[in-house]
């Protein structure tokens, strides 16, 4: 079971228990933070936009970071024109802890109990 969620302006394929390194969320190291599903994918199931309503991704903070600097340089030949830059992008470390899919083991036991 995968899902596919939007954060920063940028697309991730997660499932449970992975790490990812994003863009700065604004939350506090150690709490938990709901991420956008763009598309949900189990065994069985696949939803898209339609049905991404009852999907729920959970992620954990687990730290803040800064990326490794890049340096940015401009030069014009013959014109005299140098500058030198750098830039340190604001990261944060999260922890997939849960893929759900709202109403699920429901329907499971509805299934059962018509057919029993």
């Amino acid at each position: 079971m995968y899902a596919i969620v939007k954060t920063g302006g940028k697309q991730y394929r997660v499932e449970r228990g992975q790490t990812l390194l994003i863009e700065r969320l604004a939350a506090d190291e150690g709490s938990s933070v709901s991420l956008e599903p763009l598309l949900y994918r189990s065994d069985e199931t696949v939803l898209d936009k339609t049905g991404l309503a009852k999907v729920k991704v959970t992620a954990k903070i687990v730290s803040h970071e800064r990326g490794e600097k890049l340096r940015v340089f401009k030069f014009k030949p013959k014109r005299g024109y140098k500058r030198r830059n750098g830039h340190r992008q604001e990261l944060t470390r999260i922890e997939i802890t849960d893929i759900a899919l709202a109403g699920k083991a429901v329907a499971k036991k509805e299934k059962t109990e018509n057919g029993s």
